[in-house]
């Protein structure tokens, strides 16, 4: 079995993958002071309560943007998990994945963002824009030739929601538990809650279209070659019934990449 872990800013999701089936996920919010052995107990009670033994972990992989969290998960890894059969794999621009990364510095490129590019390029084999609904919203932009060309950042949901409560004086602090029934909101709440999942969903559909427009520009799609967009990361199920764009969505896009890549380092290992 391998371990696939994202480590976020807010979250982290980890997962379980039996040969190539996710059979058990779980998400909890990161804190960057945890050290491994704070790791060990925390994930042996995840899988005492799933019925998985440690003994049954048998490769280990990471995506992180944390750096002391990368550190403390590599640690765990050799220190915990002892049936690995590899050495525990972080993810970084230097990771053969199959894709050529033609980003100014591509040592700037998240690895979760490599991981969502690798695994698009496994699920269309053809040009692609993921958009990352997570504590920021990222887009990237893979050709038709399995290049990461780089792509966009902008502020997440949750942290233009909390600097709408921060930095005002009268706007509370709204969760989106509920959908708004009209795009013009009768009540400050309905009308953040419209701002927010509508606005969020046409900003999405703009970037897709100028993306789209300057990969075909750059040559990375034909004039008439679809693009598609896929989207993933926690708040993707939320936001992508407001835009057009999204085709397709796959919360759990970041961890699959991971376990692509961990088999593509295999197999180069092998040979």
């Amino acid at each position: 079995m391998l371990l696939a872990v994202n480590v976020g800013n807010s979250h982290t999701v980890t997962g379980v993958f039996y040969d190539q089936a996710l059979i058990h996920q779980w998400q909890l919010k990161s804190d960057a002071g945890k050290t491994a052995d704070e790791l060990a107990i925390r994930y042996h009670s995840l899988f005492q309560i799933d019925g998985i033994q440690k003994e049954d972990i048998t490769a280990f992989a990471v995506s992180s943007v944390v750096p002391a969290l990368e550190s403390s998960w590599l640690l765990f890894a050799s220190k915990y998990l002892t049936s690995c059969v590899s050495p525990p794999l972080a993810v970084s621009h230097r990771t053969d994945t199959g894709l050529s990364i033609l980003t100014a510095n591509p040592a700037e490129l998240g690895a979760d963002r490599i991981a969502n590019a690798v695994a698009a390029w496994e699920s269309f084999g053809a040009a692609a824009i993921v958009v990352d609904l997570g504590t920021a919203i990222t887009f990237d932009c893979v050709s038709n030739k399995a290049e990461h060309l780089g792509g966009a950042i902008c502020p997440g949901i949750g942290i233009a929601l909390d600097a709408l409560a921060e930095r005002t004086a009268k706007l509370p602090r709204v969760e989106l538990n509920g959908r708004p029934e009209a795009v013009i909101g009768g009540c400050t709440v309905d009308a953040i809650r419209s701002g927010v999942l509508h606005g969020s969903g046409g900003m999405i559909d703009r970037m897709a279209e100028l993306l789209g427009k300057e990969m075909r520009e750059r040559g990375a799609a034909g004039p008439e070659e679809k693009i598609n967009v896929i989207a993933t990361g926690g708040m993707a199920e939320l936001i992508t019934p407001y835009s057009a764009a999204v085709e397709f969505v796959d919360p759990m896009l970041t961890l699959t990449g991971l376990r692509l890549i961990h088999e593509r380092s295999l197999r180069e290992a092998e040979n």
